[in-house]
């Protein structure tokens, strides 16, 4: 789970300001917990958890009490991949006594180059279970509840209710805006953080009254704007920088010191490595958050797109498998065939058939170069991008189409397994 590519989004709210890292006002005062104002059923501690904890407990900031405080408190964390890996491993091992984990997702090895919460040996087992495995490896001393679900409307305030402090690893718009909507409805703070490629956002949102995500981004993006992960990558340390950023946030508001990211939006760049800060303010004007609603059709999220497009009866071109392709090649067949992937992942895998090579949103530039009385074939990754493809050149009246259902990577499945998959 990690996609939402923000930083092209960075002006799409009014009450965002921009501001200097090293010139940010303090937006808390820094508060010590000592002993003395903490309550007397705080769990206590072993002494095996005395010398596991030391160096926090030396701390003035944390001591004793703040300790007892920590395995006193409990987090939800939405996503177990890439910001999801370093948040749950740093909150085990400080010592937070309740950690709760949301996915449906399974281990796949292209997880591996940065879900570093999973191994080669977790591979293709669900993603909770190899998280709670890794997390007691970490801290045996902690309760780890698992939910292998997908996170919705129905049951959402069900699954956040019990936990303090809620943290985001999603990677979609429609899960994002659910989260933020459950915690302003339950009153809970939400630890958010998004990746893509190079650059990282983070923040807290509805702390003490302070501004949620709908304060940040009013309005998702058009679907199909955002690309995920899969198809514009990302560097396998980034969510190492922001996951440990909001495991951070997330330990100092169960202790109650420092000073939170609540208000502030904070930018991360690994390629020029600088941080810059936006500040954040509530939107008066916006409508209360009271219930909560359909998020996949309010985000119109690409795979419900993709899936919607997949059901029409009407579209302008037609689908053909990988099998069904190479069956109706072995006979004869001779369509053009374009590749509308992108120049770099032309380098990782390609098909000889290929004659044509154009990311999906040039492929208007070579419609000229195409003939209107042959078949032609477009094929991308998986199936998503040579769909929008060939509905562009059906629009330019070109009706002899086909889109390659799972792309490249359906052909190696199916068809020729010595390619590599990606």
């Amino acid at each position: 789970m990690e996609r939402e590519a923000l930083p092209a989004m960075r002006a799409a709210s009014a009450n965002v300001d921009s501001t200097s890292l090293a010139g940010a006002a303090p937006m808390a005062t820094t508060r010590v917990p000592s002993a003395s104002d903490e309550p007397a059923e705080l769990p206590a501690l072993s002494n095996e958890e005395i010398g596991r904890y030391s160096r926090h407990l030396l701390l003035d900031e944390v001591g004793l009490a703040g300790q007892r405080r920590l395995k006193a408190s409990s987090v939800l964390c939405v996503g177990t991949g890439g910001l999801g890996s370093p948040v749950l491993m740093y909150l085990a091992a400080a010592g937070v006594g309740r950690i709760g984990l949301v996915d449906f997702d399974v281990v796949d090895a292209s997880n591996l180059q940065r879900q570093v919460i999973h191994g080669t040996s977790t591979l293709g087992t669900s993603k909770v279970r190899s998280a709670k495995e890794r997390i007691l490896e970490i801290n045996p001393n902690i309760r780890v509840d698992v939910y292998e679900v997908a996170l919705t409307s129905e049951n959402a305030l069900r699954i956040l209710e019990p936990y303090d402090v809620v943290v985001d690893g999603t990677d979609n718009f429609p899960t994002r805006y659910l989260v933020n909507d459950a915690c302003v409805i339950l009153g809970k703070p939400y630890i958010y953080g998004s990746i893509f490629k190079f650059e990282g956002q983070a923040s807290v949102f509805n702390l003490d009254g302070g501004p949620n995500y709908r304060d940040l981004y009013p309005e998702p993006p058009p679907p199909g704007l955002v690309p995920s992960c899969a198809e514009g990558g990302v560097l396998g340390v980034l969510p190492g920088v922001i996951g440990t950023i909001q495991a951070t946030e997330t330990i100092k508001i169960l202790l109650g010191t420092g000073t939170s990211l609540s208000g502030r939006l904070l930018l991360y760049d690994a390629l020029d490595m600088c941080f810059r800060e936006l500040t954040l303010r509530r939107d008066p004007s916006a409508e209360p958050i009271t219930t909560l609603i359909d998020y996949v059709q309010f985000c119109g999220s690409p795979a419900v797109q993709q899936e919607l497009l997949e059901r029409s009866d009407d579209e302008p071109f037609a689908r053909i498998t990988a099998t069904e392709a190479r069956s109706r090649l072995d006979t004869g067949w001779s369509p053009v065939w374009i590749d509308v992937r992108r120049p770099q992942e032309w380098d990782i895998a390609k098909l000889a058939l290929a004659s044509h090579f154009i990311p999906h949103e040039r492929i208007s530039e070579v419609a000229g170069e195409l003939p209107h009385d042959q078949d032609i074939v477009l094929q991308c990754k998986s199936g998503g991008r040579s769909a929008k493809a060939a509905a562009t050149l059906a629009a330019l009246g070109f009706t002899r189409l086909y889109s390659l259902e799972g792309g490249i990577n359906g052909w190696a499945r199916d068809v020729d397994p010595t390619l590599p998959t990606y």
